[in-house]
């Protein structure tokens, strides 16, 4: 079990983090650690940036509602970036909240909302998704923050696609019956780790025409997510799990 420390209140700042800077915090961030957690001045959190490894700070008195931080020591060192992408048809509000929250505690570096013949909505709010991005790795220990990246349509993501990155496709009309063996086929010999992106469409499910410009990709393993149909964001959580679990950092 990693040796977090799960009973700190933990805070992103958009701020960069060294020892003994003062770090402002924003009037809904005072308010949660001064009037919700009812901590005083003296008292310490953590905070993190996404950049700079995560770092004790002590609270300090601002005037009678605000706060800002100095910090301590850090606790922590920046880890290096995960090399897995997360390519997905955007879902609605509360469903699409769900999955950027387990996509960024199952390791995913970046969250890419694809357009394809079946999305059934086109419309994303990227301020909501950094959001519960943020919300996701203040609860989880992340030190990470994916790159949470503008809407594509699938043809010009296909067209600019990077050679050596390898595409899970995930679809259900697949034949693969075994997800495990079809990813530990393309596992380098070496077993070193490699680019991923995991590609999860939407419940209308993939276009022939797309389906075939998928797999002319130079890298690509088709697999199915078991013998049920999965929801969008179900299928997240599976295939990032068996993607982890077989080629990323859970070896």
């Amino acid at each position: 079990m990693p040796a977090y420390d799960f009973r700190a209140p933990r805070l992103y700042v958009d701020a960069t983090l060294t020892a003994g800077a003062a770090v402002p915090l924003t009037p809904p961030q005072s308010h949660y650690l001064l009037y919700v957690l009812r901590l005083r001045p003296g008292d310490t959190v953590l905070v993190f940036n996404g950049r700079d490894g995560e770092w004790l700070a002590r609270i300090e008195a601002a005037g009678r509602k605000a706060a800002r931080l100095t910090l301590v020591e850090q606790t922590r060192a920046q880890p290096a970036t995960a090399e897995l992408h997360f390519l997905f048809a955007p879902l609605k509000h509360a469903r699409l909240d769900y999955l950027v929250q387990k996509t960024v505690e199952m390791g995913a570096a970046r969250l890419q909302p694809v357009i394809t013949r079946h999305t059934q909505t086109t419309r994303v709010n990227l301020d909501r998704m950094r959001a519960n991005a943020i919300e996701a790795a203040e609860q989880c220990g992340i030190l990470n923050l994916p790159e949470i990246a503008a809407p594509r349509a699938l043809a010009d993501l296909i067209g600019g696609f990077a050679r050596e990155r390898l595409l899970v496709f995930c679809d259900e009309d697949a034949d693969v019956k075994d997800p495990v063996n079809a990813l530990a086929a393309a596992r380098p010999p070496d077993g070193s780790s490699i680019p991923i992106a995991v590609l999860v469409g939407p419940e209308g499910g993939f276009a022939p025409d797309e389906r075939a410009a998928l797999m002319r990709l130079p890298r690509v393993v088709r697999l199915a997510l078991g013998p049920r149909i999965l929801r969008a964001d179900t299928a997240a959580v599976a295939a990032l799990a068996l993607t982890q679990g077989v080629l990323g950092d859970w070896r």
